[in-house]
């Protein structure tokens, strides 16, 4: 099964019990298609400033924004971030943040899952052309929010390697924002096109990782972490995670960073509201990792959607020596002669092997 089917999927089931998502026809609704609560105009005069690195912001601080009480951020452009079209998106259709534009996921990564795609970030000059038609320069300030939280977060990661120097996302997604009691409309959203980025595309290539480096370094050096952002199932070779992968493992000298209960979340990185936890937080899902703050840490995944999460925490606080190893488990099964560890590392029943020795039949089911 492709990854866009994968989403699908996923969405259509956050519909049935978030009523958020993408894949299926939006619910008639007999309110009005767009409301204004004209009292939030004189709200959030009081809230507290954010420094541009931070990613993680509050609806009270974006309805703050919004209505001009955050100084550099009166135009800010916020986004509902999806994967397909926005005819699909349940979530957009049926109440998005007012004057929220859609963006696709596609628009930053490649969607097909070829050896040549990867699933890895798109061409740096395709990723440029989708963000210039929505208006998006490294000037802009951009707050993304979604139903899926690591598809939020790869969104706002390729934006940051491109260069946008202000990207935020509102933590708790849609359900915060009405939680928070503003109001949505329905009204279809769009950027005015711009012509110029501003920048070399990718401004910051240090931020991503092929696979050709994260071999290197694991082999030669020891400050490099490789760090599984995978459910304790992939993590010990149980499964891949993906019906689309049919052996599992891990690469040779990975560890573990937790944060997924499943290939489709990072459950063990979020409050129990569904808002991302912030950096102690993360300290005390890692407290027993086998890895420092210290080292130079690489995220990596199946396809590279939960890794951005870990490196948007570090990254808005103020941490340099981090990048996503795009590539993830999916890429590494490409290279019969990769070595791959199969179990708990530390564990003598640990299988060292290449990938051509793998065992088939552990795609998920």
């Amino acid at each position: 099964m492709k990854k866009r089917v994968l989403a699908a999927l996923l969405c259509v089931a956050m519909t049935a019990t978030m009523l958020v998502g993408c894949g299926s026809t939006p619910k008639e609704d007999k309110t009005a298609d767009k409301t204004t609560n004209e009292s939030s105009k004189d709200e959030g005069k009081d809230v507290e400033a954010v420094d541009q690195k931070t990613v993680y912001v509050t609806p009270e601080w974006l309805n703050s924004a919004m209505n001009g009480n955050q100084k550099g951020y009166e135009d800010v452009v916020v986004a509902e971030v999806g994967y397909g079209d926005v005819k699909d998106c349940v979530s957009y259709n049926e109440g998005h943040v007012p004057g929220a534009i859609y963006v696709d996921n596609c628009e930053v990564e490649d969607s097909t899952g070829s050896k040549e795609g990867k699933y890895n970030l798109l061409a740096a000059e395709e990723v440029e052309k989708f963000m210039l038609a929505h208006g998006i320069t490294k000037d802009t300030k951009v707050v993304l929010y979604g139903a899926d939280v690591a598809g939020t977060g790869r969104q706002a990661y390729a934006y940051l390697w491109a260069g946008v120097e202000d990207v935020k996302i509102l933590n708790g997604g849609i359900e915060a924002w009405k939680s928070a009691g503003y109001d949505v409309e329905k009204d279809a959203n769009e950027g005015k096109e711009a012509t110029d980025f501003g920048t070399t595309v990718p401004a910051h290539p240090e931020y991503w990782t092929s696979i050709e480096e994260a071999k290197d370094r694991l082999e030669n050096d020891d400050n490099f972490k490789l760090v599984s952002i995978r459910s304790e199932d992939e993590w010990l070779g149980k499964t891949s995670g993906y019906n689309y992968m049919d052996k599992a493992g891990e690469p040779e000298g990975a560890v573990w960073g937790k944060g997924a209960e499943t290939a489709f979340d990072v459950a063990m990185f979020l409050n129990e509201d569904g808002t991302v936890k912030d950096l102690e937080g993360f300290k005390e899902v890692w407290k027993d990792c086998d890895f420092t703050l210290d080292n130079h840490l690489a995220f990596y995944c199946g396809t590279g959607w939960r890794a951005t999460v870990p490196f948007l925490v570090l990254y808005e606080n103020g941490y340099t020596d981090i990048s996503v190893y795009d590539g993830g488990w999916y890429e590494w099964l490409m290279h019969d002669d990769y070595p791959v560890q199969v179990g708990d590392p530390a564990s003598a029943d640990c299988k060292h092997v290449t990938v051509a020795e793998l065992e088939t039949g552990k795609a998920a089911k």
